[in-house]
């Protein structure tokens, strides 16, 4: 597997725990945790004991406050950042070129953090719970907004800083819309670091889908993932390749590849075990959120 100085890795009964770990920083994102983080989602596509992973952050004060500003300054005035790509074990093609930050050659062509800090634009379909331990801010939208859904300790803010330093706000909040209704996310991106909106506020906008004690943060985050990990892989990735495109395409649209998620994510004998538990009376100890 790939080696982490800016992660930390821990997996256990199919639930992988993927920790940034900058607390110094506030666990902000420089170039070394982007090239982790985009090797390690690739990496788990093939890692198939893990079936679910929860990310969240080192301590108790921050999940991620976006970019780490003192690296990019200290890169200035060059127009793009690089650091050399460590040897891994992924090798997919140019994913062991460098990793950048902004303008190639060009303004035509442009290297976003995103393509390296989010689950889905690396192309891996295993859940993704985040685990939001206090501050997520800014650079932090990038990776909540392609996470499967958010559990927050009561203590989490939310905010977007980008115009209080005058800094147009951008891909930040593009890859949160969807995720709160549209005048919440427009007051949250103008007010910058103004205003911040509570785990409360999260929970009853949709944000997040559970508040809870810092103390129970693990536990319920951990809950969560030991059920999704319990069921078929294939059936699970179906389902939210289902589900995403749901989100990101018309309903038309949507639907008309549902016949082909539903083909590619049921397994013939895991479908008939189940369909026996269920005729045999089999049931589960539900609980009510």
């Amino acid at each position: 597997m790939p080696q982490f100085e800016t992660l930390g890795y821990e997996e256990a009964d199919g639930v992988a725990w993927v920790t940034l770990d900058r607390p110094q920083v506030l666990n902000a994102f420089n170039l070394t945790m982007q090239r982790e983080l985009r090797d390690l989602w690739r990496w788990l596509r093939r890692h198939d004991p893990v079936r679910v992973v929860v990310l969240t952050g080192a301590g108790d004060k921050a999940f991620c406050t976006g970019i780490d500003r003192s690296e990019v300054a200290a890169e200035r005035p060059a127009t793009r950042s690089t650091v050399p790509a460590a040897p891994t074990s992924v090798g997919d093609g140019d994913h062991n070129e460098d990793v950048h930050i902004g303008s190639v050659s060009t303004p035509f062509m442009f290297d976003d953090p995103g393509a390296n800090l989010g689950p889905k634009s690396n192309d891996l379909w295993k859940p993704v719970i985040a685990a939001v331990n206090g501050i997520a801010c800014g650079g932090a939208f990038y990776m909540l907004g392609e996470v499967d859904f958010i559990i927050a300790a009561d203590h989490a803010t939310f905010f977007d800083p980008h115009l209080t330093f005058s800094m147009a706000a951008v891909c930040e909040p593009l890859q949160m819309t969807g995720r709160m209704p549209f005048g919440d996310l427009v007051r949250l991106t103008l007010l910058g670091s103004e205003e911040r909106m509570s785990a409360a506020r999260a929970l009853q906008i949709g944000l997040v889908t559970e508040m809870v004690p810092l103390d129970e943060l693990r536990q319920r985050a951990g809950w969560a993932a030991s059920v999704i990990a319990r069921s078929h892989p294939l059936a699970v990735q179906g389902t939210l390749r289902a589900l995403w495109a749901g989100r990101e395409l018309v309903r038309s649209q949507a639907l008309a590849l549902a016949w082909a998620f539903l083909g590619l994510g049921n397994d013939p004998e895991a479908l008939a075990e189940g369909q026996h538990r269920f005729a045999s009376g089999e049931r589960v100890e539900w609980r009510l959120r």
